[in-house]
């Protein structure tokens, strides 16, 4: 039985059969620096490219003439249900792929009952995303400071988050060649070059920026702190990257009493920091590379992901990186993820046709899901386990 939307995407969307497809239509409507920053990863994107070939180091073992007929995708994180095993990654200035870009991937995560992660990297503030969509987890990029840390934890808890995702694999800036090079930086400089790639992209213009200054002012980073950041375009404003490199488990351990939601640490490649997360009393963890994005030769997560399961036991263990088809989604529960989380994609969904966009991409991912569940004989995700893969290299 199919969780997949029944409705008939928008004509302009016909033509989008998988994740990968929504690409090509947000590069032709996006700006060259905010396509360039989204796609992009650290230096030869060599961890980027590995993240997609691990999935090909598995192939499937099928069962047939299994009775399929009621099968469920539906997973438990955290005491509530969701509708499929995977969920939106936190992606920051979306609100630049895509009008009012933040709150619409919430929405659609929301509606679909999957679980959606607004990044601390969001240009709308984090109140406006909890009261248009509840449900949405929050991911904080956090400095080494108890002050400010006590300050965003307090306005997070406020705002109504019941689950906090510290992502933990930024110390320091990333070397990402590939912004200098389609000339993206946060703040974005006001150049001739800006200025043409704006007035070519006419739709993204009239349709995200121009829009967005009319109905909501100059979008600033609204969640980096407690207090609103730095304005996305400016010639002189510089962003606060401060005190990253100070964080520490201590820290970790802090927050844990601080913090009385559901507490996940984002950014895990190996086991022994799998132990310390868990032994430092968070909820969870997801085991991730941040996309290719930060350390380049990083490894894939899904070859770590196995080995990080085993150490933890019975301790929700999440992944991301790399994710673009159902059947990766499965390949990642069948080495004990509980639940996978994909950025890129919705993304370039909602940078080609907003909502909708997403709702699509949203539909496609759980009709693969249910397709190859049924193919592979299984009826529900927990069924999942090595029993169904057998490794190739």
């Amino acid at each position: 039985m199919s969780t997949s939307a029944s409705v008939s995407p928008p004509r302009a969307l016909r033509g989008v059969l998988c994740l990968d497809d929504f690409e090509a239509l947000a590069r032709r409507r996006l700006p060259r620096p905010i396509f360039g920053y989204i796609a992009g990863a650290a230096e030869t994107n060599a961890s980027l490219r590995e993240n997609r070939s691990a999935f090909d180091d598995y192939a499937f073992r099928t069962r047939v003439l299994v009775d399929v007929s009621r099968r469920s995708q539906e997973v438990e994180l955290f005491g509530r249900r969701y509708a499929s095993p995977f969920g939106i990654a936190p992606m920051g200035i979306s609100a630049l792929s895509a009008y009012r870009g933040d709150v619409l991937l919430a929405q659609a995560a929301q509606q679909a009952n999957i679980p959606a992660i607004l990044s601390g990297t969001s240009l709308i503030p984090m109140e406006d995303v909890a009261r248009q969509a509840p449900d949405t987890w929050f991911q904080a990029y956090l400095p080494g400071d108890p002050a400010r840390i006590d300050a965003l934890l307090e306005r997070v808890a406020r705002a109504g988050f019941a689950t906090l995702v510290l992502t933990v694999d930024i110390p320091v800036s990333a070397n990402r060649e590939n912004n200098v090079r389609t000339g993206f930086s946060t703040p974005l400089r006001p150049s001739l070059r800006l200025a043409c790639d704006g007035l070519t992209h006419p739709r993204w213009l009239f349709g995200v920026l121009l829009r967005t200054l009319l109905g909501h002012g100059m979008p600033h980073f609204e969640n980096s702190f407690a207090t609103r950041g730095a304005p996305i375009l400016s010639s002189n404003v510089l962003r606060d990257f401060s005190a990253r490199d100070h964080l520490s488990w201590e820290h970790v351990r802090r927050i844990r009493r601080l913090w009385q939601g559901s507490l996940v640490i984002k950014g895990i490649l190996s086991a022994e920091d799998a132990l310390l997360a868990r032994d430092a009393g968070v909820d969870g963890i997801i085991v991730s590379n941040h996309g290719g994005r930060q350390l380049d030769g990083a490894v894939a997560p899904l070859r770590v992901l196995a080995e990080i399961v085993a150490a933890v036991g019975d301790f929700p263990v999440m992944m991301d990186s790399g994710v673009r088809r159902g059947g990766d989604a499965l390949k990642a529960l069948a080495l004990g993820a509980r639940c996978v989380f994909v950025g890129r994609p919705f993304n370039y969904a909602a940078a080609a046709a907003g909502r909708a966009g997403v709702a699509h991409a949203i539909a496609l991912l759980q009709g693969e899901i249910d397709r190859n569940m049924a193919m592979l004989g299984v009826t529900a995700c927990a069924q999942m386990g090595a029993a169904q893969l057998l490794r190739q290299r």
